[in-house]
């Protein structure tokens, strides 16, 4: 199974137990490939970087070396415009259609709403969890 997580699930899974914590434990443990890109982990850095809690930079370095040695990076072929509410999220499906991945995992509405984009299902931490349970 290929994903495309979107940067809220990194946020959430780092600073708070829940589904998205679990989301990237089943992720550390081989249950689905990660697929990445430049583009997004960049956003991550700057995300954590100014996030109100603040990272030591060897956990910082520590998520972003597994994320580089633990998926498969992609070079964003195409430019999409889909969402026009808040254009950076079009990283995340750009990134799914070059990766051919399966899902896109947010907590971002804006992708939510699309639902899916050229067969790649757009779903909630919640019920990802229930697709790998399957």
């Amino acid at each position: 199974m290929r994903v495309v997580l979107d940067n809220n699930i990194f946020v959430s899974g780092i600073f708070w137990s829940g589904d998205s914590e679990r989301i990237l434990y089943k992720w550390k443990e081989g249950e689905f490939t990660l697929i990445s890109a430049t583009e997004i982990i960049l956003e991550l850095i700057k995300v954590l970087n100014n996030f109100k809690v603040k990272l030591e930079n060897e956990i910082l370095k520590y998520w972003i070396d597994l994320i580089v040695t633990n998926s498969e990076l992609v070079l964003i072929k195409n430019e999409l415009k889909i969402i026009k509410e808040d254009e950076t999220d079009n990283k995340f499906i750009e990134v799914a259609v070059t990766g051919d991945a399966d899902y896109i995992v947010t907590q971002d509405n804006h992708l939510l709403n699309l639902k899916e984009y050229k067969g790649i299902k757009i779903i909630n931490p919640t019920e990802f969890l229930e697709v790998l349970e399957k």
